[in-house]
Protein backbone atom coordinates (compact mmCIF):
# COMPACT_ATOMS: atom_id res chain seq x y z
CA UNK A 1 0.00 0.00 0.00
CA UNK A 2 1.31 3.12 -1.02
CA UNK A 3 0.94 6.18 1.62
CA UNK A 4 2.28 9.71 1.44
CA UNK A 5 5.31 10.04 3.10
CA UNK A 6 4.00 12.29 5.99
CA UNK A 7 1.30 9.38 6.89
CA UNK A 8 3.69 6.72 6.41
CA UNK A 9 6.24 8.47 8.87
CA UNK A 10 3.31 8.86 11.63
CA UNK A 11 1.78 5.33 10.99
CA UNK A 12 5.72 4.09 11.48
CA UNK A 13 5.93 6.39 14.40
CA UNK A 14 2.93 5.35 16.41
CA UNK A 15 3.70 1.39 15.55
CA UNK A 16 7.01 2.31 17.36
CA UNK A 17 5.72 3.37 20.30
CA UNK A 18 2.88 0.78 21.27
CA UNK A 19 5.75 -2.38 20.20
CA UNK A 20 4.17 -3.49 17.17
CA UNK A 21 4.79 -4.04 13.47
CA UNK A 22 3.19 -1.06 10.63
CA UNK A 23 1.16 -4.33 9.73
CA UNK A 24 -0.55 -4.72 13.26
CA UNK A 25 -1.30 -1.37 13.43
CA UNK A 26 -2.49 -0.99 9.63
CA UNK A 27 -4.54 -3.92 10.71
CA UNK A 28 -6.46 -2.47 13.70
CA UNK A 29 -6.47 0.87 11.93
CA UNK A 30 -8.85 -0.36 9.68
CA UNK A 31 -10.79 -3.01 11.13
CA UNK A 32 -11.63 0.17 13.78
CA UNK A 33 -12.36 2.08 10.86
CA UNK A 34 -14.89 -0.60 9.12
CA UNK A 35 -16.78 -1.36 12.01
CA UNK A 36 -16.44 1.21 14.44
CA UNK A 37 -14.29 -0.85 16.66
CA UNK A 38 -12.67 0.04 19.87
CA UNK A 39 -10.73 3.06 19.00
CA UNK A 40 -13.49 5.40 18.69
CA UNK A 41 -13.96 4.32 22.43
CA UNK A 42 -10.56 4.83 23.34
CA UNK A 43 -10.31 8.03 21.73
CA UNK A 44 -12.82 9.22 24.50
CA UNK A 45 -10.96 8.07 27.07
CA UNK A 46 -9.92 10.65 29.97
CA UNK A 47 -11.89 13.12 28.37
CA UNK A 48 -14.57 12.92 31.44
CA UNK A 49 -15.07 13.92 34.67
CA UNK A 50 -16.04 11.68 37.38
CA UNK A 51 -15.97 13.60 40.29
CA UNK A 52 -14.62 10.31 41.93
CA UNK A 53 -10.66 11.33 42.17
CA UNK A 54 -8.66 9.20 40.01
CA UNK A 55 -10.51 5.75 39.71
CA UNK A 56 -7.65 4.37 37.63
CA UNK A 57 -5.77 3.59 41.22
CA UNK A 58 -9.17 2.86 43.06
CA UNK A 59 -10.58 0.31 40.34
CA UNK A 60 -10.03 -2.18 42.65
CA UNK A 61 -11.99 -0.69 45.55
CA UNK A 62 -14.57 0.44 43.13
CA UNK A 63 -15.72 -2.83 41.52
CA UNK A 64 -15.74 -4.29 44.93
CA UNK A 65 -18.21 -1.67 46.17
CA UNK A 66 -20.40 -2.52 43.12
CA UNK A 67 -20.02 -6.38 43.92
CA UNK A 68 -21.27 -5.78 47.90
CA UNK A 69 -23.89 -3.94 46.63
CA UNK A 70 -25.13 -6.53 44.48
CA UNK A 71 -24.75 -8.96 46.89
CA UNK A 72 -27.04 -7.22 49.11
CA UNK A 73 -29.64 -6.83 46.66
CA UNK A 74 -29.67 -10.12 45.55
CA UNK A 75 -28.32 -9.87 42.37
CA UNK A 76 -25.34 -12.25 42.82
Amino acid sequence: MKLPEDLDAKLRQEAARRGITVSELTREAIEAHLTGGPSRILRSAGSFRSNSGDLSTRVDQIFGEILDEKRDKGEL
